[in-house]
């Protein structure tokens, strides 16, 4: 996941990693590559912090992250978290995909945080930045340690990933379910495998994410699915989306989630650029859809959900498509699919915090 929602580099503008790489990135160690990652320069840093706390106005059902990297391999195109490597004095766009600020000491540092006597075990989100099992995780096998100090320290978790490795700790994870809740969610945008190729080059491929549900669900674990983002005439088809949640059903998913195409800040700039190479015939459309703004317009989003509720039925994958829909018409955001968040994540009302909606709603995170 990872995923295209803004659960939140905003609050991490001084975080370990704030110059550029040579010249003067906190906590910088050394700078890597390998040939196993051509192309690729990992910048391995000593993080001060690995939980992230999530900004208290904010009704996403958890409070606190964790996020290994800082850039992502996956590629994507429309990736909402690639704006914040300009923190870094890094570009959005090859920078973000090439230059992966990596936090070498993130399992020592989250045991020492989760050891204090202030920690309330509150739910802890991995994945609502960049990807936690993009292939850096490989190398680097952060996760097993981090899922280990969360349940030693009683912590409920959750993933959302679109990354396959997350197979490689799936008996550790299923244990850690018998201990603390554990929620997972995977990202499947585009069941077309030449189109996610082009969008994701970085990823694994529709069918390898399929069977990764399969596997999470023959493990005993929930899963639930957020198709998102969904792309104006690309993928929003009624006969394209009615068949991937079929197959996303056939796999066991124990929800679905389907959010439109969002586009913050350079993201756009650079999705209209791969537009104008791949579909030159749909730039003029885009440029009208979106306008000047980062959303769809209510109309579309209304449009889709209208679509997308009856299939989500159909397919037993939840109620509908995703969105709240209030007196001023449909909320942008979405909410997390069934599975996807541990039951017991709703985080306690900080003093003289009012939820401005149900606990499920979430910005929309790809």
């Amino acid at each position: 996941m990872c995923s295209y929602h803004r659960v939140r580099w905003d609050t991490q503008k001084d975080d370990d990693a704030a110059t550029l790489p040579g010249l003067g990135m906190r906590g910088l160690v050394r700078s890597v590559r390998t040939p196993e990652f051509a192309g690729i320069t990992f910048h391995e840093v000593i993080a001060r912090s690995a939980l992230n706390k999530v900004p208290a106005a904010s009704a996403m059902p958890f409070r606190w992250t964790v996020n290994p990297f800082r850039g992502c391999t996956h590629a994507c195109v429309y990736c909402f978290a690639r704006p914040t490597h300009e923190y870094l004095d890094l570009d959005a766009g090859r920078d973000f995909e090439t230059q992966v600020v990596v936090k070498t000491n993130v399992v020592d540092v989250l045991r020492s945080e989760v050891a204090r006597p202030s920690w309330d075990r509150e739910t802890v989100a991995l994945g609502t930045n960049t990807d936690p099992y993009q292939r850096a995780e490989g190398r680097y096998a952060f996760m097993p340690g981090i899922i280990r100090v969360l349940v030693e320290a009683r912590t409920p978790l959750s993933i959302l990933t679109k990354g396959t490795l997350l197979r490689r700790d799936l008996s550790m994870l299923a244990e850690a379910s018998e201990h603390v809740p554990v929620g997972i969610g995977v990202s499947v945008a585009v069941g077309d495998e030449a189109l996610q190729q082009a969008l994701e080059p970085g990823t694994p491929t529709p069918r390898a994410r399929l069977d990764l549900i399969r596997a999470v669900r023959e493990a005993g674990l929930p899963c639930g699915v957020m198709v998102a983002p969904v792309l104006p005439w690309l993928t929003d088809g009624r006969d394209e989306l009615d068949a991937l949640l079929a197959q996303l059903a056939e796999a066991g998913a124990t929800g679905a989630t389907v959010l439109p195409l969002h586009l913050r800040g350079p993201v756009k700039p650079l999705f209209l650029d791969w537009l104008a190479t791949h579909r030159p015939d749909l730039v003029a459309r885009y440029r009208s859809l979106y306008g000047d703004g980062a959303y769809a317009p209510r109309e579309y989003v209304r449009w889709l959900d209208e679509r997308v509720r009856p299939l989500v039925r159909k397919h037993r994958l939840g109620r509908g498509g995703g969105h709240r829909f209030t007196s001023d018409g449909p909320d942008q955001e979405g909410a997390y699919p069934r599975g996807s968040m541990p039951r017991t994540s709703t985080p306690r009302p900080q003093a003289g915090h009012q939820p401005t909606a149900p606990p499920i709603l979430q910005p929309a995170l790809f």
